[in-house]
C-alpha cells in the first residue's frame, strides 16, 4: 500500500469551497483512477492549512495518477488553493482503516 499526503495552504475563507470541491470533484476523480483505495482529508484550526491523503494499491498506481489525474485535481482546487501544494509519498506500514493493509 502506498500514500500520498499533499499540504495545502487554502485562500482566506475558502474552507467550505474546499470541502465542497473535494466532494463534487476531487473524490469522483479519484474514484474513477486504477488502484485507488480511500482518501482522507483534514483542515487545521486556522481553516487555512489542509491535508489530504490518498491511498492506493502500489506507487506505480499513485504515479500514473500523479501523471494524469493530478493535473485535473489542481486545476478544481486552484480556486480554493494558494501557492503549490507540497507532495510527500509513503509507504504504508500499518493502519486501521478498513480495507487499507500495509505492505507485509
Amino acid at each position: 500500500m502506498f500514500a500520498r499526503n499533499v499540504h495545502m495552504q487554502l485562500k482566506p475563507n475558502s474552507s467550505t469551497q474546499f470541502t465542497q470541491t473535494l466532494e463534487k470533484e476531487v473524490i469522483p476523480l479519484l474514484r474513477k483512477q486504477q488502484g485507488f483505495r480511500d482518501e482522507i482529508a483534514f483542515l487545521a484550526p486556522n481553516q487555512t492549512d489542509a491535508y489530504s491523503i490518498s491511498f492506493w494499491d502500489s506507487k506505480e498506481k499513485a504515479d500514473a495518477y500523479n501523471r494524469a489525474g493530478y493535473p485535473e485535481v489542481l486545476k478544481a482546487l486552484a480556486k480554493v488553493v494558494e501557492g503549490t501544494p507540497q507532495l510527500q509519498t509513503y509507504e504504508v506500514c500499518n493502519s486501521t482503516i478498513q480495507q487499507i493493509s500495509a505492505r507485509a
